[in-house]
């Protein structure tokens, strides 16, 4: 038999977005802030991550991420791990599993800052064994840092994205040589100066056009198939593979509650105001758009801390929202929501190829709404900013809004 409990604001998940909502909220004084994490330490995925870079101060993860649990608890957050939430009651009634027992929690307003995910080897459909010495960046991570386990003497990196060259400062640490980094794009999705590094100081070589087709050896990795995208095929010895990237929401709570999906995020569907379409119930952070920075997580929980607050003393929701679209080669767009009470902090997009000198427009019904041009090129796996001055030009009571982008000259 479950215990029933009662708290204002509910927070599942103790990463930075969460952190950050439930300081803005306990600290605005609301009566009961609890945060809850299926893990047994707060701080999310920057606890696992050594390196600096993280904060305002360049701190490593670890310090960041304490210092988000700190500034949560002393604002008068009430803060549980090794609280797993199951399922929903209700719109606003979540089940739970902890060293408690069995609970039923019930709030005036839930926050989910679940978070994301890389996709292992079985989500990429890689074919062949299960050997030993697989691992994506986080687990890599954890088990390098947190459990200085042994990872292995020759790796491949899959990826060359951003977080494709934080797991291989990883391997570089634990002794491992990495014997290639692979990318089914033309080059790599880093900044320049990061992947010259790898390339010219480590000796690192970078494979484009290339995928990992096949996992080779049995108890413990002996190579990997790659597969050219001109049909040429190669062996690569290693005993350790790294898939990186290709992150996903972890959103395996939204589906249960029956919240509406972006079909390209993949996550719950919000506006600027990280409004769900469930009243009540509110989503920020990585959930919404794998993957961005924690500083960026962080903020969005900050912004979501005064939309919760607001809603605590108003009430108000909006009885309808104009959804966001996106046309290839976007792949999406962050809120996928539009309300006209919210002022828009801009929005967030991802593309699937190399985009030069993007020109972007946004219309609705045919009638264009904003029309721009980015001397930078538009790179898949690195998010670009659009302004949202436009917002107030939609008609709520029309279709969707449709952004799209297209390569210019020069």
């Amino acid at each position: 038999m479950s215990v029933e409990r009662f708290v204002d604001v509910l927070v599942v998940g103790a990463g930075p977005a969460g952190l950050a909502a439930a300081e803005g909220l306990a600290a605005a004084g609301v009566g009961e802030v609890e945060v809850v994490e299926r893990d047994q330490e707060a701080g999310g995925a920057p606890r696992h991550c050594p390196n600096r870079g993280f904060g305002r101060f360049g701190t490593t993860g670890p310090q960041y991420a304490e210092r988000c649990v700190t500034a949560a608890v002393n604002a008068g957050a009430v803060l549980r791990t090794g609280v797993s939430v199951t399922g929903w009651a209700s719109p606003l009634t979540l089940d739970a599993t902890s060293p408690r027992g069995l609970e039923r929690i019930t709030a005036r307003a839930v926050v989910l800052a679940t978070g994301a995910r890389e996709r292992p080897r079985a989500a990429r459909l890689v074919a062949g064994t299960r050997p030993a010495g697989v691992f994506t960046t986080g687990e890599l991570q954890r088990s390098f840092h947190r459990h200085g386990q042994h990872i292995g003497t020759r790796a491949v990196v899959v990826g060359a994205e951003p977080v494709s060259f934080t797991a291989l400062d990883t391997l570089r640490q634990a002794g491992v040589e990495v014997a290639a980094l692979v990318t089914g794009h033309p080059r790599h999705q880093a900044p320049r100066a990061r992947a010259a590094d790898a390339r010219l100081r480590h000796g690192v070589p970078l494979l484009t056009d290339a995928t990992v087709t096949e996992l080779l050896g049995r108890g413990r990795l002996s190579g990997v198939l790659l597969r050219h995208r001109d049909g040429r095929t190669a062996r690569l010895a290693c005993d350790t593979v790294v898939f990186t990237g290709d992150f996903v929401p972890d959103h395996e709570l939204a589906r249960r509650g029956g919240l509406t999906m972006d079909p390209g995020t993949r996550g719950p569907a919000v506006d600027s105001a990280f409004r769900t379409a469930h009243r009540g119930v509110f989503a920020v952070g990585n959930v919404l758009h794998a993957v961005e920075p924690a500083r960026t997580a962080a903020h969005e929980g900050s912004l979501a801390s005064a939309a919760v607050l607001r809603h605590l003393l108003d009430g108000d929701w909006p009885p309808a929202a104009v959804p966001v679209r996106v046309t290839p080669p976007l792949a999406w767009a962050a809120p996928n929501r539009l309300t006209v009470d919210e002022p828009d902090d801009g929005f967030t997009l991802r593309v699937t190829e190399f985009v030069p000198s993007p020109r972007l427009t946004v219309t609705q019904d045919g009638r264009e709404l904003f029309r721009a041009r980015r001397r930078r090129p538009a790179v898949p796996n690195r998010p670009f900013r659009v302004p949202g001055q436009w917002t107030g030009r939609v008609d709520p009571r029309g279709g969707a809004v449709l952004i799209a982008l297209s390569a210019g000259r020069g």
